[in-house]
């Protein structure tokens, strides 16, 4: 149970930066040059970039990270201006990645008696 718990959030936010990140795609539609396209990709991966900056911090401190994940799901929620379901999406899967690298630190610190 303590290794399910020390991986569950580590798949899930990768899973949220690559979902994060298909947003960043719709760049190439837009008809830009090429340095102006690379420009706007970059630009479009910032919120990408930090969540995966917060993904590497919780790998090794997960309090940490967890609170991070939950504080970057209340600035979106506060911030963006979105409908409901869009910072469901969002937001949620990150409170929810938040709360699971908690609970996953205090797993580990939980010691079994053998009987």
């Amino acid at each position: 149970m303590k290794r399910f718990l020390t991986w569950l959030p580590r798949v899930l936010a990768v899973a949220l930066v690559v979902f994060i990140s298909l947003f960043a795609l719709d760049v190439f539609s837009e008809g830009y040059r090429f340095w102006a396209t690379v420009l706007a990709l970059i630009i479009h991966l910032i919120p990408s970039l930090i969540l995966l900056a917060v993904l590497v911090l919780a790998w090794y401190r997960k309090r940490l990270g967890g609170l991070l994940f939950i504080a970057l799901a209340v600035f979106f929620i506060f911030w963006s201006r979105a409908e409901l379901s869009a910072l469901l999406m969002i937001a949620g899967p990150a409170i929810v990645i938040g709360l699971l690298f908690i609970v996953s630190e205090q797993v580990k610190n939980i010691k079994v008696k053998s009987v």
